[in-house]
């Protein structure tokens, strides 16, 4: 297959995350993959890797709907010519559509969908007019089934629909040794019998990472100086994190709330986590939290998007009501005890490796993509031989 694949940005996200890896891969399978990204922010471009016959271009959007852009879209799709094109969420799927159509393209359009909850009346006011290129795409594909359903209520859909799952690649998402993981603890400042609980996430509003040091707080309280001292390692960056200290001093726990900084590679950092949370106030299916899984932590995920898809609570990790701080530390509370989180983070694992593998993600695209190729060539044949009669 000739592919073009389309994101709004290279900004660091799940989507962006998720369309480079399929493009990655698909290339190492021999497809002719190409890129083309609407926003000039290229954070993640050093992550795309093609191959020879692949290639990569920024459109440089300088506003929402650019018509430069647009037409520098367009003439990717005469020069590449693909055979099917795959849009990350809607601002790619906007332009992949009216791009497409200006070069007279006839390539079947997908596009994947990681959003759950739109922020604002201006993002509503936007799917009103995103709804009809949902409709023509030839498939939409959500992340999981509560996504799904909650979009379908809302009238969101292609003209087929389905769910694959996000993957993530069990060979590179491997647990860490006991060495490694006192290593990164010392240099972190964290001490061996430490209850580290980690969030991993660009440190924005719907993440919501003040909860975690809330949590931290009353944790810290809880224990009243017995048992394990709960430390909060938040790893990444973004508008939040002078909210994130600025709430840890006032509570008391500055020294209990460490935040890293952006990291290249997080993996090193969660393996010196005891449990990961997820906080956040929306998610589509998390790959923070099925990597964490993957490196055999329990997560106790905010009970939003697939989150009941991926965590059997009491098994593999826990659940909570979104914003219910207390039910948050009952849940961190449970997993201070070391015995049980090292059992739940090892159920996590095996979750990972038999249902959320990259592997079996990349497979089901792959068949996806090829299936729509081959509806297209097959309606071209039939007006090729009603035109020649």
């Amino acid at each position: 297959m000739r592919l073009l694949f389309v994101t709004g940005s290279l900004v660091h996200g799940g989507a962006e995350r998720h369309a480079i890896t399929l493009a990655n891969r698909l290339a190492e399978r021999g497809h002719g993959c190409h890129a083309a990204y609407v926003k000039n922010d290229p954070s993640q471009l050093e992550r795309l890797k093609l191959g020879a016959g692949g290639s990569v271009q920024c459109m440089h959007a300088a506003k929402y709907l650019d018509l430069d852009a647009l037409f520098r879209l367009k003439n990717l799709f005469l020069k590449t010519r693909p055979s099917v094109v795959f849009a990350a969420n809607q601002y790619a799927l906007m332009y992949a559509t009216l791009a497409g159509r200006w070069a007279g393209s006839r390539a079947p359009l997908a596009v994947a969908y990681h959003s759950t909850k739109l922020q604002g009346a201006k993002e509503f006011l936007q799917m009103l007019a995103y709804r009809p290129l949902f409709w023509a795409a030839d498939c939409a594909v959500f992340v999981c089934e509560n996504q799904r359903r909650h979009w379908r209520k809302r009238q969101v859909f292609g003209r087929r629909d389905m769910v694959i799952h996000n993957g993530v690649d069990t060979e590179h998402w491997q647990p860490a040794g006991d060495a490694e993981r006192r290593q990164v603890r010392g240099a972190l400042g964290l001490a061996e019998d430490d209850y580290v609980v980690g969030l991993s996430a660009v440190l924005r509003p719907e993440k919501n990472p003040l909860q975690l040091v809330d949590a931290i707080a009353m944790l810290r309280r809880r224990a009243s100086g017995r048992g394990a001292r709960a430390r909060a390692l938040l790893i990444g960056d973004g508008p939040m994190r002078a909210a994130v200290e600025e709430r840890a001093r006032r509570l008391g726990v500055s020294r209990d709330v460490l935040v890293t900084g952006l990291q290249s590679d997080v993996r090193p950092f969660v393996a010196a986590c005891d449990t990961v949370v997820l906080t956040s106030f929306t998610e589509a299916f998390s790959l923070a939290a099925i990597e964490a899984m993957a490196l055999g932590k329990p997560v106790v995920h905010s009970e939003v998007g697939g989150a009941t898809e991926m965590i059997r609570p009491g098994r593999n990790g826990f659940l909570f009501p979104v914003g219910d701080t207390g039910a948050l530390v009952e849940r961190l509370a449970a997993l201070s005890d070391r015995a049980m989180c090292e059992r739940m983070g090892a159920r996590a694992r095996e979750v990972v490796e038999t249902r959320f593998s990259e592997r079996e993600m990349v497979d089901r695209y792959e068949k996806l993509l090829m299936e729509l190729e081959t509806t297209r060539i097959r309606h071209e044949n039939l007006r090729r031989a009603a035109g020649a009669h």
